[in-house]
């Protein structure tokens, strides 16, 4: 038996790399916007507030990317899963912290593994989801 296994995960470098891109997606498109890219357990890796970005940005792109990175898929995709199921609807983001069910949340893969998420806040849950997606294809 072994008690002990390697996890791929997102490098400081790669991360940065991503904010980066993320922050030049979101000057072009005109927004001031929170990016923050966690490791494949969820812990923040990188994150800046860009100058006039909205403070609730800070915890919305964290938890975004906690996320994506939970679950291994695009906050985007919670909210068509639970929407024609009520107690899914108003049960699910009540009962699981941190959980976010619109754009903006991306995870990370490098040659199939999970290594971590992206997460985006400050313009419209669709920006948001565009500027992850575009930052994270900035390293896969």
């Amino acid at each position: 038996m072994t008690t002990t296994f390697s996890k791929p995960s997102i490098s400081a470098g790669a991360a940065q790399a991503i904010v980066a891109k993320a922050k030049e997606e979101a000057a072009a498109k005109g927004l001031n916007i929170s990016v923050a890219v966690v490791d494949e357990s969820g812990l923040l890796k990188a994150f800046e507030r860009m100058d006039g970005a909205a403070l609730v940005t800070v915890a919305s792109s964290q938890d975004k990317a906690y996320t994506a990175v939970g679950f291994g898929l695009a906050s985007k995709k919670w909210y068509p899963m639970i929407k024609d199921d009520p107690a899914l609807l108003h049960g699910v983001p009540a009962a699981m912290d941190r959980l976010v069910i619109f754009g903006g949340g991306v995870p990370l893969m490098v040659d199939g593994a999970l290594v971590g998420a992206v997460g985006v806040g400050g313009g419209s849950h669709g920006q948001d989801h565009d500027i992850a997606e575009a930052a994270a294809n900035a390293v896969s």
